[in-house]
């Protein structure tokens, strides 16, 4: 990943509370995955933002190097990588999501 691409993935994470790297945006989700993940959001009332990997090559393929995780989506809570769609939905059954997202909600 170049210093540009890794610059701009730093400062996305770090300006927002919750970060998501999808397929699509939070409108119009491209993959089951990545709707899955909106639609938890969604729920849980959290302002979040999200980005659209498809858009952009290097942020595609810098935000798996980034995180040293293969897919997408990725959520990132308080700048911190959480996981994909499964790991959300886990942390959402389990009641464990809404801790992760106090310190965050505005």
């Amino acid at each position: 990943m170049n210093d540009l691409t890794k610059k701009k993935l730093d400062d996305l994470i770090t300006s927002n509370p919750v970060m998501v790297f999808m397929k699509g945006d939070r409108y119009f989700p491209q993959c089951g995955f990545s709707g899955a993940v909106v639609q938890i959001l969604e729920t849980t009332g959290v302002d979040y933002e999200t980005v659209d990997v498809l858009s952009d090559p290097d942020l595609r393929q810098g935000i798996k190097e980034y995180s040293n995780w293969p897919t997408v989506p990725q959520v990132y809570i308080g700048g911190k990588f959480v996981g994909g769609s499964d790991i959300l939905r886990e942390l959402y059954y389990r009641g464990e999501l809404q801790s992760l997202l106090e310190p965050v909600k505005q």
